[in-house]
This record gives C-alpha cells, sequence and structure tokens, in this order.
C-alpha cells in the first residue's frame, strides 16, 4: 500500500452532510464535496492486510485496495479502470449501497473501517468531471439480438455488457422514463436523476435502444419477443409490496411508499399532477409502517413536504448499537443505523404491531396497535402480544414500507410460461436462465428484492451467461 501506517495515523472521517435546517428545503443531494487531500488520507487508511475481505463483502468483488491506493498516490485514471472492470455504475453504488464492503472491512474488526463507499463516489464523479468516461461502442457487430425487460440497475447493467460484446440490445421499460426504482422510487435528495440520464446516453452511444412506455405483456405479447430476439433477460424487479391485511385497509390515506414516492419524483421531474392525485404530507401527521431504507426515504421526503409530526413504526425490535454475536466480522451487522432522513426529524419506535385502522366518512383517522415482544420457544422466535399495551395513534397519511414479497404475477410471467420458486421468484439455473430456452433472469426477479450492487453484479452475470449462449464462448468479465 502506498502508506503501510496510515490507519495507524488517520481516523476515519465520513461524508460530510449539508445541515439539516438547510437541506430539508429542496431536493438536492444532501453531501457537501469532500476536500481531495482529506480523501488521499482516507484511502490511505486501507491497510496492507493480506487477504481483503472487503472483496468477500462486496457482491461485485470491486477491487478495493487497488483503487485505494491509487487515489492514495493521486493517480484518478487508474483508479476509475479499476471501478469500472466489476461495477458499470459506481455512482449509482456509491450513493445507495449499504456498503456492505465496510462491514467486511479488516481494519473493522478493532477500529473504524475505511471509508470506501466514498472513496468509490468520489471517484467515478471526478472522472465525469474529467471527461473520462465515454461511450465504448464494441469493434464488431455479432449480429444476435437480446432483449431486456426491465431498466433498473441488473437491466442496465446487463444491457451495457451485452452491447460492448456486440450484441444488439433492446431495453423495455413499462414505466415513461428509463430507470426503474432508480428513477422513481430513489429520492432527488439521495441520487439526483441527471445521473441516469447520462449514463442512458452513454449506453445510447453504444448501441443500446431504450423503448420506455412499452410494458411486455401488455402492450406487446411476451411470445413475439421470443421470435424476434435471439434472447431474452428479464430483469424486472421484485416489484410486489408487501399489504397490510387489517380492517380498514380499504380507507383514504393509505398508500404504498412506491405510490407515494414516486408522485413526487414525477413532479420534480416536472410532470404536472394535479393536486387531488398527488400524495402530500404537508401539515399532516404521518406514520410510516417499516424501519427500513424505504421507509426512511419516505421519512425524508415528508419532511421536505412539510409535514406536521412523522413517526416511523417497524414489528421488529431495535437493533442493538453495535454488532450482534450472531453476525460476527465479516457479516453484514444488524445494527440500530441512523439515516440523513433520522437526522431530520421523527420518532422512530419498534415491536409494534398495526393490528386495525379506522377512519370517519371512509377517511383514514387512527390506527390502532399492540406492543410486541419476540420469545424463544423451542429454538423458534415466536411474537406475542404484551398485554395491556394496546394504544392508537391519529394519523392523517399510513405509508406502507414494509418490503417486497417479489416480482409481480401477470402477463409476462404467463406468456413465457417461466416456473416459479416456492417463495415467488422466477426460478434460474447456475447459468442465470429460466425454464424457458433462451430466456434468462436477473436481480430482484430471482433473488428477491435486495440491494443495488447485487442487481448490478446479477445483470453482469447474466449477460456473460447470455453471450456465451449466444457465442458459445464469452470474453465478458
Amino acid at each position: 500500500m502506498g502508506k503501510p501506517t496510515g490507519f495507524l495515523e488517520y481516523r476515519r472521517q465520513g461524508p460530510l452532510r449539508r445541515p439539516v435546517e438547510e437541506r430539508i428545503h429542496d431536493w438536492l443531494e444532501i453531501y457537501e464535496e469532500f476536500p481531495v487531500e482529506t480523501l488521499r488520507k482516507q484511502a490511505a487508511r486501507c491497510m496492507d492486510c493480506g487477504i481483503p475481505f472487503c472483496h468477500q463483502g462486496c457482491p461485485l468483488g470491486n477491487l478495493i485496495p487497488d483503487w485505494n491506493d491509487l487515489i492514495y498516490r493521486g493517480r484518478w485514471r487508474e483508479a476509475i479502470e479499476r471501478l469500472h472492470a466489476t461495477n458499470n455504475f459506481p455512482e449509482f453504488t456509491g450513493r445507495l449501497c449499504p456498503a456492505p464492503c465496510e462491514a467486511a472491512c479488516v481494519l473493522g474488526i478493532n477500529d473504524d473501517p475505511v471509508t470506501i463507499k466514498l472513496i468509490e463516489q468520489s471517484i467515478v464523479d471526478y472522472a465525469w468531471e474529467q471527461g473520462w468516461i465515454v461511450p465504448q461502442p464494441p469493434k464488431v457487430r455479432t449480429g444476435k439480438k437480446v432483449a431486456v425487460v426491465g431498466s433498473g440497475p441488473a437491466g442496465l447493467a446487463c444491457a451495457q455488457q451485452l452491447a460492448r460484446a456486440g450484441h444488439s440490445v433492446t431495453v423495455f421499460e413499462r414505466a415513461d422514463r428509463i430507470g426503474g426504482l432508480l428513477r422513481y422510487g430513489i429520492p432527488d435528495f439521495k441520487m439526483r436523476k441527471y445521473l441516469i440520464d447520462r449514463r442512458i446516453a452513454q449506453m445510447e452511444a453504444e448501441g443500446v435502444e431504450f423503448r420506455p412506455g412499452v410494458n411486455v405483456g401488455v402492450d406487446i405479447d411476451a411470445r413475439e419477443l421470443r421470435a424476434q430476439f435471439d434472447a431474452i433477460c428479464l430483469a424486472a424487479g421484485a416489484t410486489q409490496p408487501r399489504d397490510l391485511q387489517v380492517p380498514g385497509r380499504e380507507l383514504r390515506g393509505v398508500y404504498f411508499a412506491m405510490e407515494y414516492l414516486t408522485l413526487q419524483n414525477r413532479r420534480i421531474a416536472g410532470d404536472e399532477i394535479p393536486d387531488e392525485q398527488f400524495i402530500s404530507a404537508k401539515g399532516k401527521k404521518v406514520i410510516i409502517l417499516g424501519g427500513g431504507d424505504t421507509g426512511a426515504d419516505c421519512l425524508g421526503t415528508a419532511h421536505r413536504q412539510g409535514a406536521r409530526e412523522v413517526r416511523q413504526y417497524e414489528l421488529l425490535p431495535r437493533p442493538p448499537d453495535t454488532r450482534p454475536p450472531e453476525t460476527p466480522w465479516p457479516m453484514w451487522p444488524n445494527i440500530f443505523r441512523v439515516s440523513s432522513a433520522h437526522e431530520e426529524g421523527g420518532i422512530r419506535d419498534y415491536s409494534i404491531l398495526t393490528k386495525r385502522l379506522s377512519g370517519e366518512n371512509g377517511v383514514l383517522k387512527k390506527l390502532h396497535a399492540v406492543r410486541v415482544e419476540f420469545v424463544n420457544e423451542n429454538g423458534r422466535q415466536v411474537m406475542r402480544e404484551i398485554p395491556g399495551t394496546e394504544f392508537e395513534e391519529d394519523v392523517d397519511l399510513l405509508l406502507l414500507a414494509m418490503g417486497f414479497v417479489g416480482p409481480e404475477r401477470g402477463a409476462l410471467i404467463e406468456q413465457l410460461g417461466v416456473e416459479l420458486t416456492e417463495r415467488g421468484t422466477v426460478k434460474a439455473d447456475e447459468n442465470k436462465m429460466t425454464s424457458v430456452e433462451g430466456v434468462f433472469v436477473a436481480g430482484d426477479m430471482t433473488r428477491g428484492a435486495s440491494l443495488i450492487v447485487w442487481a448490478i453484479a446479477e445483470g453482469r452475470a447474466a449477460a456473460r451467461n447470455i453471450d456465451r449462449y449466444l457465442m458459445g464462448e464469452t470474453v465478458l468479465p
């Protein structure tokens, strides 16, 4: 490494966030620019650890020690080449990935881990500023045609890899804009959408054709794609939300998180949405069910819309502040985390089970709940309601952010006739091929709801196997 004693000399310093009182009044990204000299010191903390477990923690296998060393030495051009060697879109992961690599950092055994995620984002942002990221069209075209259904991170990664291998790739997206949940599920304060647009421009220059506003299975029969293309990759995500099965669910004022987030993102993009169709938290008492990232996205959005009060309820107990013994290093630890949205306000509460909703004239007014505990019964964790802990809370807007149960069942899956697993995801073999010849699958559609870094890794793996299927061999990494 460039500085073998760096981890002894420098303390961890994370990204700098704009003041809360400033950022809750706009939709700009929350982070400030990080000084280059300070970044070099952070990269210098990367140890000469012998076995870099950060590789194991990263589903993409990012060459983290390599580009940490290069940044310490000021060799930015080489650093972006190493970064792009394993990751098509580091500006996405650098902003959105929870960084399992940092949880697996060797330095993190008894000290603060290296700020890998910050360094990753800084490298790619600087590379864009310098004009180093340009289209990479193939030198030779294969004449093979591939359809990619879905334009989230898995679909985009698959499409870019296949295009660079020389295949003609068409990406179908049912929404009016390309990007999947990156476009409409991620608030702008976490990732501005111009980041997607410039990657789309790069991919178009590499030969990828994008067809937004085309719902495969509805606007075009999926069986037609099989006739028109040599291979298909399904990358439509696991977009079926987990619903709340309680009395009163039908009341007005109850919405899925993605309904809420999508409308706000559309308005920021310039779409004219009538007020009667828009879901706003302004002046309202909001309750969010679900303590994960989607819930935090709803929380930050509600703050910026001017909510009167926001509560976030989670069914599971509050995680511990430090790494629990059941998730030892280098595993991803289930610990209490504070996101930027939580810094901005709101009340977080745990071990709460919603029993029913009530309202007046068909409009939501109250949430009725009870506190629960999880006890061990014959080696199994069993949830029990705690007697005497029933309570009710006034609520004007209830947002369901309880996760996703898998891909949507519908015409796409039915027309192709692909097999599903017991969990309801699309079944795939070791080559990412479904039960239907020439139809492959990638991302959440086969894994279930997961991380963006897994989606990109899945997309790259699918591309590699599709290329081998079409050509008999592959040079894709």
